[in-house]
């Protein structure tokens, strides 16, 4: 009988999948921590993990550990090469949360382009006559440039079309062909398309000791441009954005992730100009949630019944040939 360890609270509605099981057991931890699931996992068949870390030294204490199946699409946190030296499979959720991020995206853009935030709180004070002050922008006509296309940044392209937004993209993993079929502009060199947009969008899981962001780039943006990231932490360079913010280099900043989280509140970007932040929440939706849930309980339930869809395998070529027989055919 497959034992199940679900590393961190996960929605109702992937503990029902769980407990719907016949011949499975499980273990639910709610805290989000290394240190909360660590001591359980010597027993676990199996591992729902969250955004909290996976370690060689915790993998090397499951001897019976068969599937990790990660509550998500990133894995940045798990040691896959010590996966891999076991053949064990890690999966993902698949496509659940890129209608979620994208519409946060988009309330972000909204928000940034016309000074939401800013008209609130003058409003609040009394200061009426701050409608006079034109600082919002319509998003009709303006430039979105994409850093990343595939899912998520797909979808937001197709919000940001129907506002009347041109769009460039740029995806060195996206034929050129496919992006101009979505209606976009392929891009070759970020540095040359970033004085002509008017809003970055940035979607793509690069890890990297360099930002991709950083300051020669921020440097080549308009004045009025703004710039988000839904999608890693340290894409961007925090201190060279927080200056240029404050020294009004640049219109407005959209984070929802953070190269160290939670969070230094004392950064510069917490007492920025036209910036709106929030807590790496862009994908917890009480819909994607579910969705989450649902998808990465059934990924280990179809696994041990020999049904595992193999696109959501991260590391397919370092399996073992028992975990190969428990993919779908």
């Amino acid at each position: 009988m497959p034992h199940i360890l679900v590393a961190g609270r996960i929605h109702k509605a992937g503990t029902a999948v769980l407990e719907a099981a016949e011949g499975f057991t499980f273990d639910l931890v709610d805290e989000v921590s290394l240190q909360s699931y660590a001591p359980l996992i010597g027993r676990a068949d199996a591992v729902l993990i969250r955004t909290q870390p996976m370690p060689a030294s915790v993998i090397a204490q499951a001897p019976q550990l068969k599937i990790v199946s990660r509550h998500g699409v990133g894995y940045d946190s798990v040691d896959v090469a010590a996966l891999n030296a076991r053949g064990i499979p890690l999966v993902i959720a698949g496509d659940v949360n890129s209608k979620s991020v994208a519409e946060h995206t988009m309330m972000m853009l909204l928000t940034l382009m016309k000074r939401a935030i800013i008209y609130d709180q003058h409003t609040r004070a009394g200061d009426w006559n701050i409608r006079n002050s034109l600082q919002a922008t319509e998003l009709g006509g303006k430039t979105l440039f994409l850093l990343g296309f595939g899912r998520i940044g797909r979808h937001v392209a197709r919000l940001a079309q129907a506002f009347d937004m041109k769009i460039m993209a740029y995806d060195p993993f996206v034929d050129a062909s496919a992006i101009a079929l979505a209606g976009a502009t392929p891009i070759a060199n970020i540095a040359d398309a970033l004085p002509h947009a008017d809003a970055i969008s940035v979607h793509i899981p690069l890890a990297s000791d360099k930002p991709l962001i950083g300051a020669p780039e921020l440097a080549r943006m308009k004045p009025t441009a703004v710039i988000i990231n839904t999608a890693r932490g340290g894409i961007i360079d925090e201190d060279a954005l927080a200056r240029a913010l404050d020294e009004n280099r640049l219109g407005g900043a959209g984070l929802d992730v953070f190269s160290s989280e939670p969070p230094d509140t004392t950064h510069g970007l917490f007492h920025g100009k036209n910036t709106v932040l929030s807590p790496h929440c862009a994908g917890l939706t009480e819909e994607c949630a579910a969705r989450m849930a649902i998808a990465s309980a059934q990924n280990i339930l179809d696994f041990f019944n020999a049904r595992l869809d193999p696109s959501l395998v991260v590391n397919p070529a370092a399996l073992s040939p028992s975990a190969r027989k428990q993919l779908r055919a």
